[in-house]
């Protein structure tokens, strides 16, 4: 598979009075592979934040190096590898531009130099796979949650990156508009094979990811699908992470002594496990 992102050994602290600064991030390694889904999640500091700035050139390691395409991020190849990068924010109200929505997806394209028949039409394509097209000529700020946060990842799909970051991009949302950016990443990966890196502390969306990468106090504390990450269970619960809330009433029903066989990360997964193991025997 072809290696997207890769973080090699990556150290680095903000710099500080104290002559021993802690590191924010500390020995941290990983890839990223072609179409995977990869969450990066733990409690605040933890190092997330850090190493979002680090994948995208806002800040550079001080020790090891990030590569991307396994050229080395640098000052002389950093605008490059943006424009093949497509971030998704936290707020979405920051990041608009544009008086209309298709002004907004086409504002990054202008910038650099597509040429307007292209522009048009990547607009269009972009909006129609995030579901958005008859919102063309609607004001940003008129739309709901989930609504700009879709709009804001047709922007980034519109330059046609090869890698999608969402850094806690569905933490300001409520229930509906974050199943609306999900489901919107899910199918995009289904039919184009997108890859993705989300920062979050939202369980529901880690459990979506191919692979989870859990940081504690600036280190790499574990990584692996969520099903292995999530069977450390109390161990992550001491550490400041939550478990989905199907598997803490997983937990909770089998201490009552209600007969069940998996951990059940999600809803539909607890509903499955209750009706086999109780009312199809």
């Amino acid at each position: 598979m072809t290696e997207i992102l890769a973080l090699n050994h990556v150290t680095f602290a903000y710099p500080s009075e104290d002559p021993t600064p802690r590191n924010a991030v500390e020995d941290v390694s990983f890839s990223v592979n072609e179409g995977e889904w990869i969450a990066i999640v733990g409690h605040n500091g933890s190092g997330k934040s850090t190493i979002a700035k680090l994948m995208n050139g806002l800040l550079y390691p001080q020790q090891g190096d990030v590569r991307f395409m396994r050229d080395v991020l640098s000052d002389e190849n950093l605008w490059d590898v943006r424009s093949q990068m497509g971030m998704v924010f936290q707020n979405p109200d920051n990041q608009f531009v544009g008086a209309t929505v298709q002004d907004d997806v086409a504002f990054a394209l202008e910038n650099n130099g597509i040429p307007y028949e292209v522009m048009v039409e990547r607009v269009h394509e972009a909006l129609a796979q995030v579901k958005m097209e008859d919102f063309l000529d609607h004001e940003p700020h008129h739309l709901s949650g989930g609504q700009k946060q879709r709009v804001a990842i047709a922007g980034a799909l519109a330059l046609r990156p090869k890698l999608l970051i969402l850094d806690e991009a569905t933490s300001m949302l409520d229930p509906q508009g974050r199943m609306e950016v999900l489901q919107t990443v899910q199918q995009l990966r289904a039919e184009t094979g997108l890859t993705v890196i989300s920062i979050t502390h939202d369980l529901e969306e880690a459990i979506l990811a191919d692979r989870l990468l859990f940081m504690n106090g600036g280190k790499k504390f574990a990584t692996g699908t969520p099903n292995e990450i999530f069977a450390l269970g109390d161990e992550l619960i001491e550490l400041g992470l939550d478990l989905p809330f199907a598997m803490k009433l997983s937990r909770l029903l089998k201490a009552e002594g209600v007969a069940l066989n998996g951990q059940n990360m999600t809803e539909e997964e607890l509903v499955n496990d209750l009706w086999t193991s109780n009312f199809n025997a």
